[in-house]
């Protein structure tokens, strides 16, 4: 039904959607339901467009987070620090494209993204190396992987073009260190990004269907599941929501 509903979107291309890169954005995001996520994109339809590659429009993305040995950046997040950094290995399969990306999110609340394309993810080679020196808070040779991720994205884009929201599904988490293995089932995170306080269409939709904000970090809560040594305490209330989204929707 998911893919009936976006495949009435206008579409847009990746070329077409150049002017909305939104690299230095405000970010929010929203929990949901497989339910409440067809009433959502029914409710957008003629507000958005729903981005097209080679004909496909629900794409499958691969990837690989990196943190210290003793999960720095992980504990960072946990404990509610600002000026926070992630670094993860992107793989966009239907572009056959890969990036190393590392995320900023500073004391305001805007993200930065930097990122170069790559075709592996050996951290000797020199340009990897170069690029973390110059934008990672963490040496490069404390980095090891600890989590991946696969999940299905659907990328609307306003006909403004001043903001992205991005529709995953069928998100599983395999932990790299642990080998445990976390299938999230019918939960839906949906994330508006945009630059500033623009005008969002989609967010009175959101206020009539009753999804609120609310964070989740796919490596922090990927980790948090699939690693019962990790400190969860400011994590817990997000846990606990998700929790019941999947005991509920069973």
């Amino acid at each position: 039904m998911i893919e009936n509903i976006i495949s009435d979107f206008k579409p847009i291309t990746l070329a077409e959607m150049s002017s909305v890169k939104l690299m230095n954005r405000t970010d929010t995001k929203f929990v949901t339901t497989l339910p409440l996520l067809q009433r959502l994109l029914e409710m957008a339809r003629s507000d958005y467009f729903a981005q097209e590659i080679d004909g496909e429009r629900n794409m499958l993305y691969d990837t690989t987070y990196f943190d210290t040995r003793d999960f720095g950046m992980y504990r960072e997040h946990q404990c509610g620090h600002t000026n926070r950094q992630k670094l993860r290995f992107r793989t966009y399969v239907s572009s056959h494209l890969q990036f190393m990306e590392i995320k900023t999110k500073n004391n305001h609340g805007r993200t930065k993204k930097k990122r170069i394309e790559v075709t592996d993810m050996d951290l000797t080679d020199e340009t990897k190396r170069d690029f973390i020196a110059h934008h990672l808070h963490y040496g490069v040779d404390m980095l090891i992987p600890h989590m991946h991720n696969y999940f299905r994205r659907i990328t609307l884009v306003n006909n403004a073009k001043t903001e992205r929201l991005t529709i995953d599904t069928e998100l599983h988490f395999h932990n790299v260190q642990t080998g445990e293995d976390k299938d999230m089932g019918p939960l839906v995170i949906v994330e508006l990004k945009r630059d500033g306080l623009v005008f969002s269409p989609v967010l009175e939709m959101l206020r009539q269907l009753r999804i609120h904000p609310h964070g989740f970090s796919k490596y922090c809560m990927g980790a948090a599941m699939t690693n019962d040594t990790l400190p969860i305490h400011n994590f817990k209330p997000k846990l606990s929501d998700v929790n019941r989204i999947l005991t509920f929707n069973k």
